[in-house]
């Protein structure tokens, strides 16, 4: 198993910039991919991005509210997963989480469904003010 520690959530102006931070600790990390969801006050968890490995590399995936603001990387040396977001508006105050699952190269899954994700940090709290 694999315990996850988000940082980084702050109070941000509109417009402004953050970068998350995710610490993994347990067995090997660069054995499973990685994901940041997102869940503001009566809403349901959204996908935001995820990070999943194949023989050619690392891929990346966002949704679509986020692309080409945020960027999803991960450090293995340092056991750490980030999520840079930029341009940030009033709607995207949230409480931000971190996902793992356990994958075998080449294997495939539903990257933008909470379920397919094995464990959760506890999320760091993201506010945008208008």
């Amino acid at each position: 198993q694999v315990q996850l520690v988000e940082s980084g959530g702050a109070l941000v102006q509109t417009g402004g910039s953050l970068s998350l931070s995710c610490a993994a600790s347990g067995r090997t990390f660069s054995q499973y991919a990685m994901a940041w969801f997102r869940q503001a006050p009566g809403k349901e968890r959204e996908f935001v991005a995820a990070l999943t490995i194949n023989w050619s590399g690392a891929g990346t995936y966002y949704a679509d509210s986020v692309k080409g603001r945020f960027t999803i990387s991960r450090d293995n040396a340092k056991n750490t997963v980030y999520l840079q977001m930029n341009s940030l508006a009033p709607e995207e105050t949230a409480v931000y989480y971190c996902a793992a699952r356990r994958v075998d190269v080449g294997a495939s899954f539903y990257y933008s469904r909470p379920v397919s994700y094995d464990y959760w940090g506890q999320g760091t709290q993201v506010t945008v003010s208008s």
